[in-house]
């Protein structure tokens, strides 16, 4: 498998379990003292780090630093706006769409004049 195609699904499956640790517990721990919210959080946190760390040094092989990070910032996004409309009920916005142009421009620049 190609090492841009294993940095995307290990960055993507790292994505859900980041969004779940930082805003789920706003939906299932909202009762719960924010101590138990952060050691869960921490919990989840740990597959996010298994699979992020390997994906950033794969990736790290075929993409710049600044690569990378666009990269991560598009797979979050697009993890996140699902996440955020279905898992927590947030409105849908002509702002996702505004933001989403914004980083498709973060990623032409980044990547221009890559084989």
């Amino acid at each position: 498998m190609p090492a841009t195609l294993q940095t995307v699904l290990l960055l993507t499956a790292s994505n859900v379990f980041m969004t779940f640790a930082w805003y789920a517990h706003l939906k299932n721990l909202a009762d719960k003292p924010w101590i138990i919210a952060a050691l869960v959080s921490w919990g989840i946190a740990l597959f996010e780090y298994l699979l992020q760390v390997p994906a950033n040094r794969i990736g790290y092989t075929v993409m710049s630093l600044p690569q990378l990070k666009i990269l991560q910032e598009v797979i979050t996004l697009s993890v996140f706006v699902p996440f955020a409309i279905f898992y927590m009920r947030a409105e849908l916005k002509w702002d996702f769409l505004w933001a989403a142009l914004c980083l498709v421009g973060a990623v032409y620049f980044m990547f221009r004049g890559t084989q």
